[in-house]
């Protein structure tokens, strides 16, 4: 018959595990705090970094990117920063400036496109409005999508929407558009027409007419879409991808010659 384990096997198995747990916690703090400064010491450098090339990377649009990724490896953002040595540097101010421009363009803009605009719209009216000089810096559409996206503070009434193929809108309105409204703002970019149909949504998407009108006419009440009943079918347009579709057919004309 076999013997089972005594008392103090099991207390001495019991403490063994207790001991390899003690080591276990020491090791990960050990390793806890290597890494902690091994950050300090690259925050450190990157902040050396930033004020020797501040004026590079507020003019260099490429440069500035570059910034910006390796802050976000090491969990730094700039932006986030109102005091310090952040602050002294000014980096922020660049993209506060953006986002205020963002707000003066989607404001101008609300009564021809019901509050939704496309970002490169954007950028070529903020480009215009400032000018080419020198002094100005260059405008992309990453340094865009980073000034937009902290004007998420004000709510809902400043959202950024995918649109596929590398294209954005921003929203300056408030109300959420649902996965139906984004499916169809998505359908017009990729067909670069800048319109849809029911047809269209039918092919594209598998919808039933009742589920592509309700999303459709919601849309028209909205503002966000225009109503075109002068062709053989019903056509859908949205004027926030209008520049988009012109610039792309003058490519294509331009490849054709």
């Amino acid at each position: 018959m076999r013997r089972r384990a005594g008392v103090g096997a099991i207390q001495k198995q019991k403490l063994e595990q207790e001991k390899y747990k003690d080591k276990g916690t020491e090791i990960q703090e050990n390793q806890l705090e290597q890494m902690s400064k091994q950050l300090e010491v690259f925050r450190n450098n990157l902040e050396e970094f930033a004020s020797k090339h501040k004026n590079e990377i507020k003019k260099n649009a490429t440069f500035r990117r570059q910034f910006q990724e390796m802050c976000a490896s090491i969990g730094v953002d700039p932006l986030a920063s109102g005091k310090g040595f952040w602050s002294v540097l000014g980096i922020g101010d660049f993209y506060y400036e953006l986002g205020v421009q963002i707000v003066e363009v989607c404001l101008a803009t609300n009564d021809k496109n019901g509050g939704l605009i496309s970002l490169e719209e954007v950028r070529q009216r903020l480009i215009k409005a400032r000018g080419k000089s020198q002094h100005h810096q260059e405008i992309t559409n990453e340094d865009l999508l980073c000034a937009a996206r902290k004007l998420k503070i004000f709510g809902n009434g400043f959202t950024i929407v995918p649109v596929g193929k590398g294209q954005y809108l921003v929203q300056s309105v408030p109300g959420e558009l649902s996965m139906d409204h984004t499916a169809v703002l998505q359908q017009a970019a990729n067909l670069g027409c800048g319109h849809v149909s029911v047809s269209t949504l039918k092919d594209k998407l598998g919808w039933e007419g009742d589920r592509s009108l309700k999303a459709l006419n919601h849309m028209i009440k909205e503002g966000l879409a225009w109503i075109d009943t002068q062709n053989v079918e019903t056509l859908y347009y949205f004027p926030s991808l209008f520049s988009a579709c012109v610039a792309s057919e003058a490519l294509s004309v331009t490849v054709a010659q």
